[in-house]
């Protein structure tokens, strides 16, 4: 019998003769997970993709971890206390911890793990996650060692994690990668080579065995799992896509079950191919535009404000990306934890032409019109859509006298250039936040975060009340001061909000269990797949 695609593609099986979907050794079928691309390092204290984070996250377990609704659920701990100061974390493990060669996990190993990333012999990219912890910017910056870190291990069992001031996302963070235990004896026997399959010891509900680069890192359940026996999948494949519209094909010729990414400008006709099976949902993630408030005329309130009010966040969420960002009209992404509904920029409501008259009456206050048109380069770095993207801004722009020329380059340039602090008007920037909190945006535009603060903004009142909200232990307190903050911003458009992120999947109809969630976690451990 001949391949049905047609039948394939309206969600039945794939079947043809001599077409066999691949099996573990138990006989049961292989997850093949298409993943953004192949990761620079299994290490995890070194790895900084959300590609890296979801093979981890099948790999290892933290003190705390997700479920496939996003939940933050106990991990490698059943349970924890935290002191009334919020200053103080005791974790306690669960007795049945095991590595994947017999080992118990003990609290050493996470004492080991988070002495290791702020290390900074270590070299860890993302070290500065766990800045919250007391002693922790000291260690990484190497005025301080290791053993000063503010974490414990009272005994085997216990895990005791100090802090500077209050974080309410701790253990959200303790999730991250950054917080990850590794297995000590494998480390020092094999040094940087410790994760290469054969030497990898991991304490996740899966094991790695296999990793061809390019083409597929292989892991199979770890039989010293607590849950091994409930876990449905035995064997999960990681395929690397990074070309979307191969890994769509691939997709639906049925060598892949699932795909973390889809082409934007696709999304039409793979709707109407795949119908359900396409699956958008909410994300943790910001699209803007930096402006450099050091140079004139853009450190003018009313300039800002013009280009902002003159964008068709709908049209290009719509026609740019496919409706696989949303339209931005908060700094912050809704259904963040610890906050209120997010202020929103003036004008939402007005239709084109009312915000087309403001953003023209604006620009006229600041000196610009026909005779002495306002002209902005804009940079980004290079993809069809971040393209398509400066178009359409370019073109509304047009619309009330702006001029528009571009300067595209690669990513690793275009954000080298302005984390360097490179002379520019306006620049395409994004953040994919690590948790679910309006701090995790904020920061960004402190004061002195040149890292990302690029256009250099400053503004005292801002600044302290991020201060404020660091210090406060009230949950409701800080809501409303990190509210107040992010009010200044959509008030000064130092970053000019323009799409906010959404996950987008395709999802086979042999898979269960997958729920979309602004984490976009989907342990493979939750989810089933028929044969």
């Amino acid at each position: 019998m001949r391949f049905d695609r047609r039948r394939w593609l309206q969600g039945g099986a794939a079947l043809a003769a001599g077409l066999a979907l691949p099996v573990g050794a138990a006989g049961t079928p292989i997850y093949r997970r298409g993943n953004d691309a192949d990761p620079e390092t299994l290490d995890p204290h070194k790895t900084s993709t959300v590609a890296e984070a979801h093979i981890l996250r099948d790999l290892y377990e933290g003190l705390l971890t997700y479920d496939n609704y996003g939940t933050i659920i106990p991990g490698a701990s059943e349970r924890w206390s935290i002191s009334d100061d919020r200053l103080t974390y005791r974790f306690t493990l669960r007795p049945d911890g095991r590595w994947s060669n017999g080992d118990p996990v003990t609290a050493d190993d996470f004492l080991f793990g988070l002495r290791r990333i702020l290390d900074p012999k270590t070299g860890a990219k993302y070290a500065e996650v766990l800045f919250p912890i007391r002693g922790a910017a000291a260690v990484n910056a190497g005025q301080a060692p290791p053993e000063t870190l503010g974490v414990a291990a009272p005994d085997p069992a216990t895990v005791e994690i100090v802090l500077v001031e209050p974080v309410l996302y701790l253990l959200e963070l303790l999730t991250h990668q950054t917080a990850l235990p590794v297995h000590r004896p494998t480390l020092a026997q094999w040094g940087d080579g410790f994760t290469r399959p054969g030497r990898a010891v991991t304490n996740g509900p899966y094991a790695l065995i296999d990793w061809v680069p390019n083409d597929r890192i292989s892991l199979k359940k770890n039989p010293h799992f607590r849950d091994a026996g409930a876990i449905p999948i035995e064997q999960v494949d990681f395929v690397p896509t990074p070309d979307l519209a191969a890994a769509v094909r691939r997709y639906a010729a049925g060598e892949i079950d699932s795909l973390a990414d889809l082409p934007a400008d696709q999304i039409a006709s793979l709707k109407a191919r795949f119908g359900p099976q396409v699956r958008l949902g909410p994300g943790l993630g910001l699209m803007a535009i930096c402006i450099n408030t050091r140079k004139k005329p853009f450190d003018d309130e009313r300039v800002r404000r013009a280009l902002s009010l003159a964008i068709d966040r709908e049209f290009i969420g719509s026609a740019v990306w496919g409706e696989t960002m949303a339209p931005a009209y908060s700094f912050c992404p809704p259904g963040l934890d610890n906050a209120l509904p997010s202020p929103l920029l003036p004008g939402r409501d007005d239709g084109p032409i009312d915000r087309e008259e403001q953003a023209l009456g604006l620009l006229s206050e600041a000196g610009f019109g026909p005779k002495n048109p306002l002209s902005v380069e804009y940079r980004f770095n290079v993809t069809d859509n971040n393209r398509n993207t400066a178009i359409a801004l370019a073109d509304v722009w047009r619309g009330i006298g702006v001029i528009t020329r571009f300067v595209a380059t690669d990513a690793k340039t275009h954000f080298a250039y302005l984390r360097d602090g490179g002379d520019f008007d306006l620049a395409r920037m994004s953040w994919i936040a690590d948790y679910s909190d309006p701090q995790n945006f904020l920061f960004l535009l402190r004061t002195g975060n040149d890292g990302f603060n690029a256009g250099r903004w400053s503004n005292a009142r801002f600044d302290g009340l991020l201060i404020a909200a660091a210090q406060e232990r009230d949950v409701a307190s800080r809501a409303r001061m990190l509210f107040q903050a992010e009010t200044i911003v959509l008030d000064e458009l130092p970053w000019i909000p323009v799409l906010h992120y959404r996950s987008k999947a395709l999802i086979s109809p042999r898979l269960h269990g997958v729920h979309e969630n602004i984490r976009n976690a989907a342990p493979t451990r939750y989810l089933r797949l028929d044969p």
